[in-house]
């Protein structure tokens, strides 16, 4: 039989298996005889980012010559994983370790707020996301997510709502719980956005059980849902007619989705979720969507072994963006604000595993490109935009920076 020579130039990840395929696909043989030829792989310098279709994957996040300076807004040693302003300018900080903050507007010391439910705290889980309802100025509510204990030694994520009196917490009311409990310290989510018609979306992840979670309507986990405000069920879910389904479902086939946000001119809302080893995503939201987890994937085991051969199929979504080798993105923000009219437009996703700020330029529903704005800021867990226009990033064992330019971008 002849051997093949081939010579790959391209970042080490799941770009090199679909590579592979395709090479596969060309010479009419099987997988293991494509691994069995003779592959010369010359890794390009590492650099944390390549995207889409084959003719885009070798490209490299750019990185901006904007100098940008992080100033810092509030320090706190935990993790500051929601962030959320009220209207009076007051700012709430959720840390992971189960504590509430506000900061008040023109203040530098954090206050805590009492009243939490108790909280699972422990590797991925804990107090988690955190807004407030389009008219909180009327009604108070406030919403957060939180890993919750079942005495057991499991925990599921849940969606709470309530009041702030004073420095406490009132009218606590769980309006969502998953069925998800396990063991397992993993993939909770979470992440929530109002949309425009004032319908809760949140995210929860596929609990570390990808080969039940995520393609299982009956089953929670690994899905988008859609809740009235008080956690009731719209009528217009896309799985209310199926007796089996959780009828909160909105779309399904997720990993671990840590960003949304709703589009401040379509209303849409848009999300961004974990990949294994390569293959994050962010994906636009549409109702009852699969999105193919882990059916279809752009990355692989974290043991370098192969998930699925696929990365497409008819009836699941393609992702509007991925990036191999992971950035493990957490937090999600649209800029409308005029103190960076060059970023208007487009959508800034922290970058856990790089310590970055990464632009999304955006054209309509596509992504055109990927940069990295800031770097050297550690873990980056979430980014917001402020009532004041400024953008803030809220980073792990560091508090919460305001972004600050040389001139205006």
């Amino acid at each position: 039989m002849m051997k093949y020579l081939f010579i790959i130039i391209c970042p080490i990840g799941k770009t090199t298996m679909s590579l592979l395929r395709n090479i596969k696909s060309k010479i009419q043989g099987n997988t293991k005889f494509v691994r069995k030829t003779s592959l010369i792989i010359v890794s390009c310098a590492l650099v944390p980012f390549c995207a889409n279709s084959f003719d885009t994957a070798l490209a490299s996040l750019s990185k901006s010559e904007q100098n940008i300076t992080a100033q810092l807004h509030l320090a706190d040693t935990g993790i500051p994983w929601g962030m959320v302003w009220l209207p009076n300018g007051d700012l709430l900080i959720t840390l992971r370790d189960g504590k509430l903050k506000r900061l008040k507007k023109g203040k530098a010391l954090a206050e805590t707020i009492s009243g939490l439910p108790e909280i699972a705290v422990g590797r991925q889980g804990g107090l988690l996301d955190i807004v407030v309802h389009p008219d909180y100025a009327n009604n108070g509510w406030i919403y957060f997510s939180y890993a919750k204990p079942d005495h057991q030694g499991n925990k599921s994520t849940a969606i709470m709502r309530a009041k702030i009196e004073g420095k406490a917490l009132t009218e606590q009311e769980d309006i969502y719980v998953a069925q998800a409990y396990g063991r397992k310290g993993n993939h909770f989510g979470s992440r929530l956005a109002f949309d425009n018609e004032g319908y809760l979306y949140f995210s929860i992840g596929d609990r570390g059980q990808r080969d039940k979670n995520p393609q299982d309507i009956t089953r929670d986990a690994g899905k988008v849902y859609r809740i009235h405000d008080d956690g009731r069920i719209p009528a217009d879910n896309p799985f209310v007619d199926n007796d089996e389904a959780k009828k909160a479902i909105y779309s399904y086939g997720h990993r671990n989705p840590q960003g949304m946000v709703k589009h401040p001119i379509t209303g849409d809302i848009w999300t961004h979720e974990h990949g294994p080893r390569g293959g994050d995503e962010i994906n636009l939201i549409g109702k009852g969507k699969n999105y193919g987890w882990p059916v279809i994937s752009y990355g692989i085991n974290y043991s370098g072994t192969e998930i699925t051969e696929l990365t497409q199929k008819k009836g699941m979504e393609q992702p509007l963006w991925y990036w191999d080798p992971s950035i493990a993105p957490s937090g999600m923000a649209y800029v409308t604000s005029e103190k960076y009219p060059h970023w208007q437009g487009n959508l800034l996703i922290g970058s856990l595993k790089f310590g970055q700020i990464v632009m999304v330029t955006l054209a309509g529903n596509e992504v055109v490109k990927a940069e990295v704005i800031k770097d050297e800021l550690t873990r980056v867990r979430n980014i917001k935009q402020g009532p004041d226009g400024y953008i803030y990033v809220a980073v792990d064992g560091q508090g919460v920076y305001k972004l600050i330019t040389d001139k205006p971008l």
